[in-house]
């Protein structure tokens, strides 16, 4: 089994306000905010983001969610680094970290099974 595309991208950020603001400025809509500085937006039917605060000591970062329609059928090619196998998430999903060959981190995204 294959990833099937982007799902979102996921930002953070040190001003969750300036950044949301500036992505509605874009055409983005807010689909939902959170009590803890953090939100997703989306842009008709393509990836949403997700924006999350973090201190002003971290190095605001972006990564790239692929979408993966099941976590157990998954089987990473030997090429792919697992840098994190699938996981729960505390959001409902399954989430597994891949590295590629210049380092940069990718996630895996699949629906949790209930």
């Amino acid at each position: 089994m294959t990833t099937e595309g982007i799902e979102a991208v996921f930002l953070t950020t040190h001003n969750w306000g300036k950044a949301a603001r500036f992505f509605q400025a874009l055409g983005y809509e807010l689909e939902f905010a959170t009590d803890h500085d953090s939100g997703q937006l989306r842009n008709g039917d393509g990836p949403s983001v997700f924006i999350a605060e973090v201190p002003e000591n971290q190095e605001p970062e972006t990564r790239i969610v692929l979408k993966v329609p099941d976590a157990d059928a998954f089987r990473a090619d030997p090429v792919v680094e697992v840098v994190t196998p699938f996981e729960d998430t505390h959001y409902g999903t399954k989430e597994m970290t891949v590295r590629d060959p210049d380092g940069r981190l990718w996630s895996l995204q699949a629906p949790a099974k209930h």
